[in-house]
């Protein structure tokens, strides 16, 4: 499977690097079985079916971006990608208070030598406060953040930092950032890029949609940098791909379990925590515990179980260690010849050529991918992150 089947041709005025005034105002492409029909997002209850379950990533971007100076005047840029130490929890290593240690990219690390210590002042709430950041571990990108007062790491984040946007934006971010690249149900802090499908919903959207009978439920997966990474091996399947945090609920994996229509993600974010869900109930019932997915893991021969049977194996699962919530962690990579066990549709963006967001888009839909993105810039779409949606129903699933 060659990087070149997908890759298309998309001019730089195409890119929309800001947002609409109204979120709900962007274009909407509907797409099911070969048919496009092209509405706007506002409109979206009347291409969704009053039985339908829609899921969406509830993750809070954080201002993960803080750009410290040394003394000599040379700037450290920090991008927080996920935590290490007290806990690789990202909820919980939200609220640790005084010192963590987190997983950086560092901008500029030749000019922060062993040794040093970083100093930013700022003020959370009414306290003025000092945050150190020094090197855990120089060849791991590994930074330890320490602070006077007692303030959940959170509150420091917020104080310190700025929204990381896509590289492909092009531009540093600017206030009205914070607001319009953050979904309108964001909750779940901890997130360095946005769920981005989301962020065209309104209230008076959802308002819609409930009005009509859809039902909704929530996953959490923290997107990370890592969903920028760019495929540089010619075969795709050599990529190797990144591993991003889960949190599911008792409640949403029951919803999923009993739902008997269509089942909806709002993002490339709800469909990969969705299909992992799938593949962690049937390592569930292989006697694998680890609750984590491994990238090849859906390309196998062996016989499989049905949805319900793996949904119903992470119910038990959760029923004998007494939890409400389950943790895990994913590595999925769908391409081409994946089969769904959960999704019917999707909500998304138009995603870059050649890039693992697009291999999804190509499994979803098959070889009709290319017609729908050719038509989308035929018709004016705006694309990537702060772009135009769609919303796409898939043959490619095998049944409950």
């Amino acid at each position: 499977m060659l990087l070149s089947e997908f890759q298309y041709h998309l001019p730089d005025d195409r890119i929309a690097r800001y947002p609409l005034p109204d979120r709900d105002r962007s274009k909407l492409l509907v797409y099911e079985a070969g048919r496009m029909v092209h509405s706007r997002f506002d409109r979206l209850s009347d291409y969704i079916p009053a039985d339908t379950l829609l899921v969406f990533n509830d993750t809070k971007v954080i201002p993960a971006r803080a750009i410290f100076q040394k003394s000599s005047g040379a700037k450290i840029e920090l991008l927080m990608l996920h935590p290490e130490e007290p806990t690789r929890i990202v909820s919980e290593a939200m609220q640790v208070r005084h010192s963590c240690t987190w997983n950086c990219m560092v901008g500029n690390k030749k000019r922060w030598k062993e040794g040093d210590e970083l100093v930013l002042h700022c003020d959370v709430g009414e306290e003025t406060v000092a945050v150190r950041a020094s090197w855990h571990d120089r060849e791991r990108n590994l930074v330890t953040f320490s602070w006077n007062g007692d303030h959940p790491f959170v509150d420091v984040v917020v104080a310190i930092g700025s929204i990381p946007l896509p590289p492909y934006l092009g531009r540093e971010a600017e206030s009205a950032d914070s607001d319009t690249y953050q979904t309108v149900y964001a909750r779940q802090n901890g997130a360095v890029a946005a769920p981005t499908a989301g962020l065209h919903f309104t209230e008076d959207v959802l308002e819609g949609l409930a009005a009509k009978g859809v039902e909704r439920a929530f996953v959490t997966l923290h997107v990370g940098a890592g969903t920028f990474q760019p495929i540089k091996a010619q075969n795709v399947r050599e990529h190797d791909m990144h591993g991003e945090q889960l949190v599911f609920t008792k409640d949403l994996v029951s919803k999923v379990a009993a739902h008997q229509g269509r089942v909806v993600g709002v993002g490339t974010t709800s469909l990969r925590s969705l299909e992992s869900l799938y593949w962690l109930g049937v390592g569930i019932l292989e006697g694998d515990t680890a609750l984590v997915v491994q990238q090849n893991a859906p390309y196998t021969d062996r016989i499989l179980p049905t949805r319900r049977e793996s949904l119903n194996a992470v119910l038990d699962f959760m029923e004998q260690r007494e939890t409400a919530t389950l943790i895990a962690e994913t590595r999925i990579f769908i391409t081409p010849g994946y089969r769904f066990r959960i999704l019917d549709g999707l909500v998304t963006n138009f995603h870059q050529p050649g890039s693992t967001l697009i291999l999804l888009i190509a499994a979803f839909v098959g070889s009709g991918w290319r017609a729908i993105y050719d038509s989308a810039l035929a018709e004016g779409y705006r694309f990537l992150s702060y772009g135009d949606s769609s919303l796409i129903w898939t043959k490619n699933k095998d049944g409950a």
